[in-house]
């Protein structure tokens, strides 16, 4: 099996380097990531005509390894267009992650980790995304290591042929012992609150990373009148969630699984307007 490895958190980042030593039992493992971390962008691609750096860091441990200077959905085009050219080998599946923090809900509009999985889809490449509900950059895997092989397999095992198909695997932050099982779930439905807060240079120190890690090589300087913010907020979570999301599995101590598709088309208000136009 040829396995595509990508995430948004950079090449450097724990999670990735798990994910690598979870799937490199299953067959030949490549890893295109980003060269810094890049949470937040979505499908977004390095256009512009901006010089792409691109570095083949050779075999490590068993994966070929290389970064791309750019969004995660460049990273994992890249890989696509320039690593797997010919249709005939492209990777069996790519698989985006592990993320540090939990992607389901709303998340997965604005989720890097996603976004490179999408460019797998759209290259007809069975697609998944795994997710830790743990920002730090230190997480424990644990639970990912220890329940996600048996994951990987089904998934794998009953494909139904449609490789636009994208899988977003999202584990709450807790030990296997207290996960009580693995759901198949729709997408729920939150809110951030108190986005914007004042930014500051201590983030970092709390995040357990460096400016360099998070893809900021220097800190213009403010213009006058400027004020710096960052985005971090609160969760406010739809009290309409049920049973069946993501989320309200994950605050149940479930893992959900979350079947999406590239086919954002509401066909029920293509219908409406059908008879109103």
């Amino acid at each position: 099996m040829k396995i595509l490895i990508t995430n948004d958190d950079g090449y450097q980042s724990k999670g990735i380097h798990t994910l690598v030593d979870i799937l490199k039992p299953y067959g030949e493992v490549t890893v295109v990531a980003p060269k810094y971390h890049q949470s937040g962008m979505s499908m977004a691609v390095s256009l512009g005509f901006k010089p792409i750096a691109v570095k083949d860091l050779g075999v490590i441990d068993g994966a070929r390894w290389y970064y791309v200077d750019g969004t995660p959905a460049t990273a994992a085009k890249y890989a696509m267009d320039k690593i797997f050219p010919n249709p005939e080998d492209k990777p069996d599946v790519i698989v985006s992650g592990i993320n540090h923090g939990s992607n389901s809900s709303t998340a997965a509009w604005y989720s890097g980790t996603i976004g490179a999985a999408r460019e797998g889809s759209l290259a007809k490449v069975q697609a998944i995304a795994v997710s830790l509900d743990n920002l730090s950059r230190n997480a424990d895997f644990s639970v990912v290591e220890e329940m996600f092989p048996a994951i990987f397999e089904k998934l794998m095992a009953n494909r139904n042929g449609r490789a636009n198909i994208i899988y977003n695997v999202n584990f709450p932050d807790l030990p296997s012992s207290k996960i009580k099982g693995v759901k198949a779930a729709s997408q729920g439905s939150e809110m951030w609150i108190e986005e914007f807060i004042p930014w500051t240079e201590e983030i970092f120190t709390l995040l357990g990373t460096t400016p360099k890690e998070m893809g900021i090589t220097k800190f213009p300087d403010a213009e006058p009148g400027e004020v710096r913010f960052m985005m971090a907020g609160s969760i406010l979570a739809d009290p309409n969630n049920t049973e069946l999301t993501d989320n309200y599995a994950n605050e149940n101590a479930y893992v959900s699984i979350t079947p999406m598709q590239m086919d954002n088309t509401d066909y029920s208000e293509i219908r409406r307007l059908q008879d109103i136009l």
